[in-house]
């Protein structure tokens, strides 16, 4: 066949009745121009039922050929025409058998048909199940990495533990103060609108500062950091399974618990707790701002009403809540992160996971505890 470049392709009748030649010579390299397996395939008619390639005169190749190659192949199987490729060189050979003989891949998880809602329940609560006693094993050996930090043998570098709490701390301050503000003045408008009925809307400054340091902050301030904080420890803790950093750490004889999740955990139950306190600060700064414009309470009424309805139980209340949920993040976070598979996917997965752990796990903490606290008369 006629070419400007330095490939040769020529067909011809072979010596058996229904078959064919094709002759390869020159160079068949992938910058070389190549010719479509479709000059192959036109020449297929209902007569050839057999095919043979013979490449000595090859001089050169690379994968442009075997593309070529794979594309005649493939249109031989579908027409059921026998192709012999002894003539080819050795290497192209098993480069094409091994290329053959690999299935379609299919991607896992995604099924066809629609699943009904009780497969779907049954799913998760096999899932739940199965989740369970990992979780508790995870908590074990936190358990375990918080008695020697306390007897002194824990292995972490205190660097890591001040980037973390900068992390975690200071850097969370703009977000926090956002959200603390605008739920603030949610709070102070939703009290205005009921206490304005019996004119007693200077209580308003109770409603929001008991609200903010008691519950909303530290609730507010926990989902905030399981969102911001919670995902990025699953994402950094699976990136290093995936570049099998949790191995080398374990072959170093480093307990990974020790040199990764313990920072990471005091980080969260030292920094949250404050972050309360500054969120409960914003939500009363809020109030304040709606009172004085909105409903004409003077600043230092609601400065007084304020500091008469505060009392320090209320702020050990946000305080506890805080460490909790500050605890419960790291450990959805790094939990996930220590599952995390051997994927980029499964990095993803992990993130979103952690996000949707600790948030669960903190809503039922909240629960828990404002239960016990009423009951207790705190």
């Amino acid at each position: 066949m006629p070419n400007d470049t330095q490939w040769q392709l020529d067909l011809r009748p072979a010596n058996i009745e229904d078959g064919l030649d094709i002759i390869l010579g020159g160079r068949w390299c992938i910058d070389a121009s190549l010719p479509s397996p479709c000059v192959v395939l036109d020449a297929l008619d209902d007569h050839i039922h057999s095919l043979r390639f013979d490449a000595a005169g090859l001089s050169d190749w690379d994968s442009g050929l075997l593309t070529f190659l794979g594309g005649v192949l493939k249109a031989c199987a579908q027409r059921n025409i026998t192709a012999d490729t002894s003539g080819l060189p050795s290497g192209a050979q098993r480069l094409l058998a091994m290329a053959m003989a690999i299935p379609e891949q299919k991607v896992a998880g995604r099924d066809k048909g629609r699943r009904d809602m009780f497969s779907l329940v049954g799913a998760a609560t096999l899932e739940f199940f199965r989740d369970g006693p990992q979780m508790l094993r995870f908590l074990g050996e936190i358990t375990q990495s918080l008695l020697r930090l306390l007897a002194g043998r824990a292995r972490f570098r205190a660097r890591d533990l001040w980037l973390e709490i900068e992390e975690v701390g200071p850097r969370a301050l703009p977000i926090v103060s956002v959200i603390s503000f605008l739920v603030g003045l949610i709070l102070a408008y939703l009290g205005a609108d009921q206490l304005r009925l019996v004119g007693a809307q200077v209580f308003i400054a109770d409603l929001v500062s008991i609200g903010m340091v008691r519950e909303v902050g530290a609730l507010m301030t926990g989902i905030i950091i399981a969102g911001r904080t919670g995902a990025a420890f699953a994402a950094q803790l699976g990136t290093m399974q995936v570049n099998e950093e949790m191995d080398a750490y374990k072959t170093l004889g480093i307990p990974p618990v020790d040199f990764l999740v313990l920072p990471r955990m005091l980080a969260l139950m030292l920094m949250v707790p404050l972050l309360t306190l500054y969120a409960g600060f914003i939500g009363i700064l809020a109030g304040l701002v709606v009172s004085v414009t909105i409903f004409n309470i003077g600043a230092f009424e609601y400065y007084t009403e304020t500091l008469r309805a505060l009392e320090f139980k209320h702020f050990l209340v946000g305080l506890s809540k805080g460490t909790v949920y500050g605890a419960m993040i790291a450990f959805a976070g790094c939990l996930r992160g220590m599952q995390c598979g051997r994927s980029a996917e499964a990095v993803g997965r992990a993130a979103t996971s952690a996000v949707v752990t600790a948030i669960l796990l903190i809503t039922i903490a909240a629960s828990i505890m404002t239960i016990v606290y009423y009951q207790l008369g705190i």
